[in-house]
């Protein structure tokens, strides 16, 4: 019987006393052939190091990663497969608020747990290069590049509205924000002003849009990096404003869009909260409506503002607006779902044309019981259907191709050549420009907690920002700090850290405060007491992985291009759009510095699926359903965790966990151990022995192509093929495969039951010949297959002409369900072109895999 803990558990201490897989300062490893600068550097996205430790839903993607790590190595090619831990962010700090234990005791233990668990789960990583982001030899880099940043005019300070908890007394990005609620404690957002830190990534968005064609990436990640961005072409129209209560100097009022070939289908206009003209409506009870309802507003984050089939909310500002095109009054209304950073804070309604704005008309128009305050629904385009009814239901709403109707000079053109004419016409009556316009913002560095990169910044007593000079990097995080909420950063509670920025100020600003008459003690100087998005610690780790211990320079740039850019990151789909965003504005910033010369950090992107719990429903600790992968190593072994997690299904799916399933990769490797290990008999010979190597090369062959397609469920499928046919071969004929042969099966078994093949090896190597010197199966070449004995099965498939067979098609049985391929070999066959050429092939038919029937 297959002891899997033990073996496994010895396996662990023989590669870590041997130190295999580190690549030394981003060392090239030659040991399997490979040449200079034939690298793989392969990345999984940076971990937090929760102090739940691993469930088994995190295997998943990191053994994807391990089995082509090891399948690459044994190609011979310099694989760099780094590790580390996003080790800053709120948990750490909200466990320390709750307990008192400083977050650097909770961080560095649930480090340790995770990395005990990935080391027993066999992920062979480069922990020689390991990081952490708490660590002051990492922060240090990431002030520098604040500092970098802010030098250029790509770091600055304004005023802004931010996502404030007022529970957890910090400020949070949109993807923080669930439904409103702060994602930590489920307290509603609201909407405050600071001023805050920005880093301005506007200025690569352009860029950011066209790298997109440099990378091969999932098409729905690349869809939502541009929906973010959200660059449009439109045209600013500007309408004059009317009103009783018309607040002075609002004359008039510009909106952007991007279908102006519909506005005399225009019957509205919907501002933002934050618009200019909703906070200055003038008097009365209109003027009490639109507070309370910016007051509501208020409390919603942009995020959930934006979401498709929210519900329409919006109050009246008693104004007009008017239309130029068709000479009607707009009236003017304030919404949520317009945003006051995008365009130019005012959209124009055309309710016929545009779902959102039919949704909101049909909102207003169900409350309005007097008519008072109807909006109109006006047809300005007819579709193919050549329908011109009026419009009174979303599912009439035309937004895509048609010719325009009810247009005056544009009726009967195309939407397309009409927005164009009226952009021209707009722009020449002096009523529009057009505009490029983006969604996307700077990125809010700032926040108000206390376990995260200090901003490397200091105050001179007129409250003017310094930033602090590199020499003094790194600019630590103190730790007599009161972790307690208070609306501030706990930073502002430390005395170590005021003192420290006295002491800087004297050294550093000597002359200044001589100058300026201040205090000579460095009195009325304090810290920047935000820290830094977390988010920033995780946008530059894969640059520094390639020199983790150089204490000069961020990494050399020698060091850097033999790297990147990095062949294969794996990442969860809850990270594609800011992280990529950020990770690609800090690459392209350095590049434009002079650091490297590639533009995007990551050539190819997957996104792994989920593991789901038993009850078919996401893992969490508040549902009970979580899986610890030290439960499922204890009784199967890892090597059985590996498998099975790769066998459940495509990568990319989402799967639910299945202990029964397991039982079966368990006993498929015990299987395994007792064909190679446990049962002693003769090669085996003839007809058995040609079908058996025939499907070893077929296993081989198949393994080595789906590997580096992800495709590891049909990898073990096939394997699993092969290890059955092995098995009857056994019991038939009481003969087993050569050892060449065993060897090779172990082989591409390796990358996936890593403990299980280097113990089968040892045992293999043990019985041959004392001249073989055992290395490892992990430390040997990748098996070879013959292409004649690795070819598909044929299959031969009459063909009928008119009902009578005429000719017989050989297949490989891969392609028999490729109908398309069929048909292009019957073309090529001498004996059937008779029959057809100079003929029309009336009908074709194909049964798959049966027969083929041409009539002509």
């Amino acid at each position: 019987m297959y002891d899997q803990k033990k073996v496994e558990e010895k396996w662990q201490q023989i590669w870590e006393a041997n130190q295999l897989f580190q690549q030394s300062e981003g060392g090239d490893n030659h040991k399997n052939g490979g040449a200079v600068g034939d690298n793989i550097y392969l990345l999984f996205a940076f971990a937090y190091p929760s102090g739940n430790g691993l469930h088994v839903g995190h295997v998943e993607s990191k053994t994807a990663l391990d089995i082509l790590a090891r399948y690459y190595r044994m190609k011979g090619k310099n694989v760099f497969f780094p590790v580390g831990w996003d080790a800053f962010g709120l948990p750490a700090e909200n466990y320390a608020i709750e307990t008192g234990v400083h977050p650097s005791k909770t961080t560095v233990s649930a480090i340790d747990t995770f990395r005990r668990q990935i080391k027993r789960i066999g992920i062979s990583y480069d922990w020689a290069n390991e990081i952490a982001t708490s660590h002051p030899e990492y922060y240090k880099w990431t002030q520098w590049l604040f500092l970098q940043m802010y030098s250029k005019g790509l770091a600055y300070q304004k005023d802004g509205k931010v996502n404030w908890c007022p529970s957890c007394q910090t400020v949070l990005a949109n993807e923080q924000v669930v439904e409103g609620l702060c994602e930590r404690c489920d307290t509603q957002i609201e909407q405050k002003d600071m001023r805050q830190w920005y880093y301005q990534i506007t200025k690569y968005q352009d860029e950011l849009i066209s790298g997109l064609d440099e990378v091969n990436w999932p098409n729905a990640t690349k869809a939502q990096q541009l929906n973010w961005i959200g660059k449009k072409t439109g045209i600013n129209i500007t309408y004059k404003v009317e009103g009783v209560n018309k607040p002075g100097g609002a004359d008039e009022i510009t909106c952007f869009t991007t279908r102006p070939d519909t506005n005399f289908g225009a019957t509205f206009i919907v501002i933002a909260p934050e618009h200019e003209l909703a906070t200055k409506i003038a008097s009365g009870e209109i003027r009490s409506k639109v507070f309370d309802y910016l007051d509501k507003a208020s409390k919603k984050t942009e995020l959930d503002r934006q979401q498709e089939g929210k519900k329409k909310s919006g109050v009246f500002t008693g104004l007009y607006a008017i239309n130029d095109l068709t000479a009607k009054k707009m009236p003017i209304w304030i919404s949520d779902f317009v945003l006051g950073g995008f365009g130019t804070g005012a959209v124009v309604g055309v309710p016929g044309h545009d779902v959102r704005d039919f949704e909101f008309a049909d909102y207003i128009n169900k409350l309005d019981k007097t008519g008072d305050q109807r909006i109109e629904v006006i047809r300005v385009v007819v579709g193919q259907d050549g329908d011109e009814s009026e419009i009174t239901k979303v599912a009439q709403v035309q937004e895509e191709q048609g010719l325009m109707i009810n247009s005056d000079f544009l009726n009967g053109m195309s939407i397309h050549d009409a927005t164009k004419k009226i952009m021209d016409y707009m722009e020449e009556k002096g009523w529009g420009k057009r505009v490029t316009s983006y969604r996307l913002r700077d990125w809010l560095i700032s926040r108000q907690r206390y376990w995260g990169t200090p901003i490397p910044v200091v105050y001179d007593p007129e409250g003017n920002p310094h930033p602090v000079e590199q020499s003094y990097l790194p600019w630590k995080l103190p730790t007599d700090v009161d972790f307690k909420p208070t609306g501030e950063s706990p930073l502002k509670s430390s005395q170590e850290f005021a003192e420290r920025t006295r002491k800087y100020a004297v050294e550093v600003y000597a002359d200044l405060i001589t100058k300026k008459g201040w205090d000579v003690s460095g009195e009325g100087w304090r810290p920047e007491f935000d820290t830094m998005d977390t988010f920033v610690d995780s946008s530059w780790y894969f640059l520094r992985y390639t020199d983790s211990r150089n204490p000069d320079v961020f990494a050399k740039t020698e060091q850097i291009e033999k790297w990147l850019p990095v062949d294969l990151y794996m990442i969860g789909p809850e990270h594609i759009v800011l992280h990529l965003l950020y990770s690609r504005f800090f690459t392209k910033f350095l590049r434009d510095e002079g650091y490297f010369n590639f533009s995007e950090p990551f050539v190819k992107m997957r996104h792994q699926g989920m593991i789901l719990g038993p009850d078919n429903k996401k893992m969490s600790k508040s549902k009970g359903n979580v899986i610890s992968p030290d439960e499922i190593i204890e009784k199967f072994g890892a090597d059985t965790l590996r498998v099975y997690e790769m066998f459940m299904g495509p990568l990319e799916s989402d799967k639910p966990w299945d202990t029964r399933a397991v039982v079966g990769i368990y006993k498929f490797l015990q299987k395994v151990h007792r064909l190679v290990a446990e049962l002693e008999s003769e090669d085996v010979l003839g007809e058995a022995k040609v079908e058996l190597q025939r499907k070893l090369h077929q296993t081989i062959k198949k393994v080595s192509d789906d590997i580096p397609k992800l495709k590891f469920n049909t990898a073990i499928a096939f394997m699993m093929e092969f290890v059955n046919l092995w098995q009857n071969v056994m019991i038939k004929e009481n003969k087993t495969l050569s050892i060449k042969d065993k060897i090779a099966f172990i082989g591409v078994l390796a990358p996936f039951a890593p403990f299980l093949a280097d113990e089968l090896f040892e045992i293999i190597s043990k019985k041959m010949s004392s001249e073989t010197i055992y290395s490892g199966i992990h430390q040997t070449s990748w098996p070879a297959f013959s292409q004649e004995l690795a070819k598909d099965d044929l299959i031969n498939i009459p063909i009928q002409i008119n009902g009578k067979v005429r000719a017989q098609l050989e297949v490989e049985s891969d392609k028999v369900g490729d109908e398309k391929a069929i048909f292009n070999m019957i073309e090529g066959i001498e004996s059937i072109k008779k029959y057809i050429d100079g003929h029309e092939i009336k009908k074709k038919i194909y049964i798959k895999g049966k027969i083929i029937s041409l009539v002509v």
